[in-house]
């Protein structure tokens, strides 16, 4: 389905990946030697939890953009749990690349926020081949008590209060449930507490944005340090005061100019 109510042509349909239909929203470029913003969600995200922000960046850029949900989100084909510690690298290494394939995406600037901060960082390191630059929402780099914490007091409240559940069903639907049990568990894992990125991120040869925000409860600046001083290429970094997990929510003004300065 195509939409140019609002200027620049939108489109909304699904794509077949691994014989999965994932959910995609495409914001045609005001440019044509842009290249297209490809938007990473968050570990319970999807598209419709970016809201404006990517029509946003893309006006202001004049870049395209495309966003998905990768399966088990939003209104993509489920993916079975439980699921392995591995996740991330898998999607990064296996999926990615085949939607890029198939939305034909030559040109990318990965816009990855929390885990899929985390993907963006392994696809750069294992094949940049069609990526350009990083902009970073509050990557994981390695696993922190202070998100173990935080996890774990979510999926408590999950099982406390049908609310938190129903407000996620507003974006998953059907997936919700299976979603929740197959993320929680897996971050909760004790395997899943040696999971660590830096090994990859000497490798990585691209130019960077992180945006941080100073009060994330699921992470702390090692997370920003680590990709500071373990990448080989140039990395700003922007460090919100009084700024959550979410610093495309909590301050989106900031991060909008930081991101079209980076990328113009």
């Amino acid at each position: 389905m195509t939409d140019t109510r609002d200027g620049a042509a939108r489109e909304e349909g699904f794509l077949e990946v691994e014989g999965r239909r994932l959910e995609y929203l495409r914001i045609a470029a005001a440019r044509e030697d842009a290249p297209t913003l490809v938007f990473l969600h968050e570990g319970l995200g999807s598209v419709s939890l970016w809201r404006d922000f990517p029509a946003r960046v893309a006006e202001a850029t004049g870049c395209g953009a495309f966003v998905y949900s990768r399966a088990g989100y939003g209104r993509s084909d489920p993916e079975p749990g439980p699921w392995g510690a591995d996740f991330m690298h898998r999607h990064a290494r296996d999926v990615l690349p085949r939607v890029l394939e198939a939305a034909s995406i030559p040109d990318a600037v990965l816009v990855g926020h929390s885990d899929g901060a985390s993907i963006a960082l392994v696809h750069a390191a294992a094949d940049p081949s069609r990526v350009r630059s990083l902009v970073l929402l509050a990557p994981h780099v390695v696993v922190e008590d202070v998100t173990v914490a935080s996890i774990a007091a979510l999926a408590a409240e999950c099982r406390a209060s049908p609310d938190l559940p129903a407000r996620f069903a507003r974006h998953h639907g059907a997936n919700t449930d299976a979603l929740l049990a197959a993320w929680t568990g897996v971050w909760l894992s004790p395997e899943f507490r040696a999971w660590n990125l830096e090994p990859h991120l000497p490798r990585i040869d691209l130019p960077i944005l992180v945006i941080q925000g100073e009060t994330d409860e699921y992470g702390t600046l090692r997370q920003v340090e680590s990709i500071e001083h373990g990448t080989a290429g140039r990395v700003e970094t922007l460090l919100l005061g009084g700024v959550g997990h979410s610093p495309h929510r909590d301050a989106p003004d900031e991060v909008l100019a930081a991101m079209v300065e980076f990328i113009g």
